[in-house]
């Protein structure tokens, strides 16, 4: 099969690959429906995160399973579903506690490479989510937010408490960030912050169910959050960014007493304990246990009552993939979505 292969910086090529196989008796293989380039894959795209060598990319994925090993018990060849971007057995205690990306035997599904035909998944039982039947083309897109950037939004709105009465700040304009709008919506939020500069995407911020946008950032984003909340602050920040700028930026427009919930993938960021300390706020984040909230996630998308596939905005097919990185670092597509 061929599939996407990161060489440096910037070059990514579409090449074959080997088909994958079922290597562990717990192990799926499924034929993707879609894929997609996620903002996380930036940062190696950028250099950011250096590669020792060629590796294959994509985490988020969805389709048909084609074949299970010995020990699968619950997921079945034909099946439609949906994984997290961490595979997790979510029978460990950490699992059960909620935190399957944590799990004890947890696998980074980056390092199969979904964005190729075909995929092995680790640890299926815990990991997958089958739909009720095969679904509707025009639910896939939304299904495929699901395996990453929805069930991260959720996260970043679940972390942060947001909730009835509550005012939310979103810090982060990215498919993360306008999912942490349509989840705190979905949450029952009041007042919902988005701080973006793009006019593309406060229209979509606002199709989720934004209340007010907020264009300034740094200081005077904080000072204009504060202005907006009597001078105290957001009850609860969502983080969706991962820089020093964005991570201070949330923490000093939370109120004290607020939650700060970060999601952004961190890159160099340092806080400083004493105003950590007298900032008083709860912090809670990190990568996001997607497989806790994935039956939810596809209920509310299988019912129709959202629709975060919106956050596409930018259709290939699989072997174009490098012109979706290209769009997405230029910053002229929100997320690409890739077809197969």
């Amino acid at each position: 099969m061929q599939g996407a292969v990161l060489y440096d910086p910037r070059d990514v090529r579409f090449e074959e690959r080997p088909d994958p196989k079922i290597i562990e008796p717990t192990d799926a293989i499924i034929r993707l429906s879609a894929t997609c380039v996620c903002g996380s894959d930036l940062w190696p795209y950028r250099g950011i995160e250096p590669i020792a060598q060629p590796t294959p990319m994509g985490h988020e994925y969805c389709g048909i399973v084609e074949e299970v090993g010995s020990e699968v018990k619950n997921i079945e060849p034909g099946q439609f579903v949906v994984g997290s971007f961490f595979a997790s057995d979510n029978t460990c205690a950490i699992c059960r506690a909620g935190y399957q990306s944590r799990c004890v035997d947890a696998r980074l599904m980056g390092a199969e490479g979904a964005q190729a035909p075909r995929l092995r998944v680790p640890l299926a039982d815990g990991t997958l989510v089958a739909t009720p039947e095969v679904p509707s083309d025009d639910l896939i897109p939304s299904l495929l937010a699901a395996s990453d950037v929805l069930g991260t939004g959720w996260f970043g709105a679940d972390a942060a408490a947001a909730g009835p009465g509550k005012t939310v700040a979103v810090v982060g304009d990215g498919a993360v960030g306008l999912l942490g709008v349509l989840s705190a919506k979905q949450m029952g939020a009041e007042r919902i912050i988005a701080m973006s500069r793009h006019e593309d995407r406060q229209k979509l911020a606002l199709q989720f169910g934004a209340t007010d946008i907020v264009t300034e950032r740094g200081d005077e984003g904080v000072a204009k959050i504060k202005d907006m909340t009597d001078g105290l602050g957001a009850h609860s920040v969502i983080e969706a960014v991962g820089t020093q700028e964005s991570m201070m930026q949330a923490i000093r427009s939370t109120r004290p007493g607020g939650h700060v919930g970060y999601v952004g993938v961190a890159h160099g960021v340092e806080l400083p304990g004493d105003e950590l300390f007298f900032a008083e706020v709860h912090l809670h984040g990190g990568p996001a246990p997607v497989r806790r909230y994935l039956p939810e996630l596809v209920d509310l998308i299988w019912d129709r009552k959202i629709d975060p596939g919106k956050v596409f905005d930018l259709e290939l097919p699989l072997e174009e993939v490098a012109e979706g990185y290209r769009a997405m670092d230029e910053r002229r597509a929100i997320k690409t979505l890739l077809r197969l």
